[in-house]
């Protein structure tokens, strides 16, 4: 039942017509008087219940999704939403939640008699099924700096599309070994990843300047680290194979990324879609992993795992000692050479605006 009362500023004349239609048990004089009171403000919370409610009585549970959705998206951009609606929101959410069950529940009685599961569908359409049921969450590119439009949305990337992998791949045990050299050195070279610039506020983080992920840089800012070309040759050498963007000041980068145990990155988004991160997994115990948008993998000695981190990902040890994965960038390969040669022009004068002074 619509609860009109406490809220009647919402809707002036058109909710007050409303009530008393719903009073009087006129169903169409309540619906046509909730239809001019939408009409004259979309955003009319009370409105939008109201009308989820009547097509709910009516049977047109449809109808009721469409305005309980409506209603819920416009409480969420919405300060100081009328206590007396709260309940009413709070009545449209699970519906919509019993709503999605019982569509899930149709559809996988009609598709089994038509021979369709998700577990026998293509992967595109298996993926589809979740989404349209709600049992998966939709992830599309989101980079915090720069986006560049009609890549194709897709979290992550197999080895065998790429024809450089397998000369990193074989490199894993001498990369292994430089990384072990590493850690053995007295000179400790992993520093925290999550730092803050000396000019900018610190970024909010948990992992602020902690060594729980800890970088041990090979390639920062487009320069080779110092000594690193002496502690890691055979690590810089293999990363020669894999087409690395190249941008004054910014690029490439490569680093040994480490998570100690307990470790938690917490979901965030890359800076740019244009790239995709690789890691070559060299030590990994057990109960480590990453999630890239709705999928989780868990890290493979010596198997690169290439994902676009412009998607939400987390990443996780979960284990008793260290995970180490040797950490880099290559540019998309659906992104051509003459693409990237601008977008290598348009970077670096974005490097070049931030060294400046505009004050």
């Amino acid at each position: 039942m619509p609860r009109y009362a406490g809220v009647m500023t919402q809707g002036g004349d058109w909710m007050g017509q409303a009530r008393a239609a719903f009073q009087r048990g006129d169903d169409a004089g309540e619906m046509a008087a909730l239809e001019g009171a939408i009409r004259a403000d979309r955003g009319n919370i009370l409105a939008l219940l109201a009308m989820a409610e009547a097509k709910r009585r009516r049977g047109d549970s449809r109808a009721a999704c469409s305005f309980y959705r409506l209603a819920l998206n416009t409480a969420a951009i919405t300060s100081n939403v009328p206590s007396a609606l709260h309940a009413g929101l709070a009545r449209g959410q699970e519906f919509l939640a019993e709503s999605e069950k019982m569509l899930a529940a149709h559809l996988a009685t009609e598709l089994r008699d038509a021979g369709i599961s998700a577990a026998s569908a293509p992967p595109r359409v298996a993926e589809a099924l979740r989404l349209l049921t709600g049992e998966q969450a939709l992830y599309l590119q989101q980079p915090a700096m720069f986006y560049f439009p009609g890549l194709a949305q897709r979290a992550f990337f197999d080895r065998e599309e790429f024809d450089w992998v397998p000369a990193i791949e074989a490199e894993t045990a001498a990369i292994r070994g430089e990384l072990e050299a590493l850690i053995a050195d007295a000179g400790d070279r992993f520093a925290p990843y999550v730092t803050a610039h000396p000019d900018r506020p610190p970024p909010n983080n948990p992992l602020l300047d902690k060594p729980d992920w800890g970088a041990a840089w090979l390639w920062q800012s487009g320069r080779i680290v110092d000594g690193m070309d002496l502690l890691c040759p055979r690590t810089l050498a293999a990363l020669e194979s894999a087409p690395q963007p190249v941008i004054p000041e910014r690029a490439p980068i490569a680093l040994f990324s480490r998570l100690t145990p307990g470790t938690h990155i917490q979901p965030h988004h890359g800076l740019l879609n244009t790239r995709l991160i690789c890691h070559l997994p060299l030590i990994v115990p057990e109960d480590c992993a990453i999630r890239v948008g709705a999928e989780t993998r868990a890290w493979r000695e010596g198997e690169l795992l290439i994902f676009d981190d412009s998607f939400e990902h987390e990443a996780w040890n979960r284990g008793t000692s260290d995970r180490t994965v040797l950490l880099f960038e290559v540019w998309r390969p659906d992104i051509d050479a003459d693409e990237r040669e601008q977008l290598a022009r348009i970077f670096t004068a974005i490097a070049a605006y931030d060294e400046s002074d505009h004050g």
